[in-house]
């Protein structure tokens, strides 16, 4: 794992940009804007390893900038990276659509792609994951390895699809499941999630489901003291252990990134809101614990592939 002088030294080696062999299409150069940073090692991790792969694969320049965290941050990030050349620009969440909706008209040669949003100008793409059945498969996963019959979910947000997807899961696995859900009500407050966990334990919950990126690396980390058992979050967290972390729900968010780049690259890049699913190949379970018997991952393995072709989750 990538420390933060590690990562900043990355930045310096692959993003300052290059002069060989440029995209021969519509590609020029790329913008990535993060709300917090690209060391949390989950979700804006995943952004730049995003930016790392088109850069790699175009030899463009890519760059990026953190904290930006408000509209007049945004504002000036944009034109900055307009003056550079920049022509794709991905705002790294869902705050971003807000930004970019009212300043892209001025903007009519930069296309500007957010994350969970709503897009609504021409050169306004939303990328929307569909949470529902990634939740619902790592809810499947907690209620059959749960041996206290409690399971519980600590969220960021009500609105969050993939919440009554595990709750949905959870009761499909095992009718008779206990299960617990908890609201932080902000992606980052990593105190008040460890508290919330912390409560799960103590009433007797012993697989949990941290689904904030901002706060489920130190849920985890607290889990395993704990000696409970996670589903992790958006990366495959098995590297936090392996005989903590059961599975993780994946959005594979760098390779989506990639695909956005080729598409806008050959003028097929949408406006609009796009959505992706397990039938995209951007969302996953990731690797199991050697705790889960095999028998189990088999068949959670036939219900994947059986709601990639059909649409149709177990009953």
């Amino acid at each position: 794992m990538l420390n933060r002088f590690g990562i900043i030294l990355l930045c310096l080696l692959l993003l300052a940009g290059c002069e060989g062999t440029r995209s021969h299409g519509q590609l020029q150069k790329v913008g990535l804007l993060v709300p917090e940073t690209i060391n949390d090692q989950v979700w804006g991790t995943k952004g730049f390893k995003g930016m790392l792969k088109i850069q790699s694969k175009y030899d463009i320049d890519v760059f990026y900038k953190e904290g930006m965290d408000s509209a007049t941050s945004v504002e000036r990030a944009v034109k900055e990276f307009s003056q550079k050349g920049v022509n794709l620009i991905f705002g790294h969440g869902s705050e971003y659509c807000e930004y970019f909706n009212p300043i892209s008209k001025e903007y009519p040669n930069l296309h500007f792609v957010c994350f969970n949003g709503d897009a609504k100008n021409p050169n306004t793409t939303s990328l929307n994951f569909k949470g529902h059945a990634m939740g619902f498969f790592g809810g499947m996963v907690a209620a059959h390895m749960s041996k206290s019959q409690k399971v519980g979910v600590l969220a960021a947000y009500e609105w969050q699809p993939e919440i009554e997807g595990f709750y949905q899961g959870a009761m499909a696995e095992n009718h008779t499941i206990n299960i617990n859900i908890e609201y932080v009500g902000h992606w980052d407050d990593q105190q008040k999630a460890v508290q919330l966990a912390e409560r799960m334990m103590n009433q007797g919950v012993d697989v949990i489901y941290p689904a904030g990126d901002g706060f489920n690396v130190p849920v985890i980390e607290r889990v395993k003291e704990r000696g409970r058992y996670v589903i992790g979050y958006v990366s495959d967290q098995s590297d936090l252990g392996e005989m903590t972390v059961l599975t993780s729900t994946v959005q594979q968010v760098d390779k989506l990134y990639e695909k956005v780049a080729q598409q806008f690259n050959d003028g097929k890049l949408e406006s609009g809101n796009l959505l992706f699913d397990f039938q995209d190949d951007v969302i996953s379970l990731g690797g199991y614990s050697p705790v889960v018997d095999k028998e189990f991952i088999q068949k959670m393995n036939r219900y994947i592939e059986t709601y990639k072709v059909t649409g149709k989750l177990p009953e």
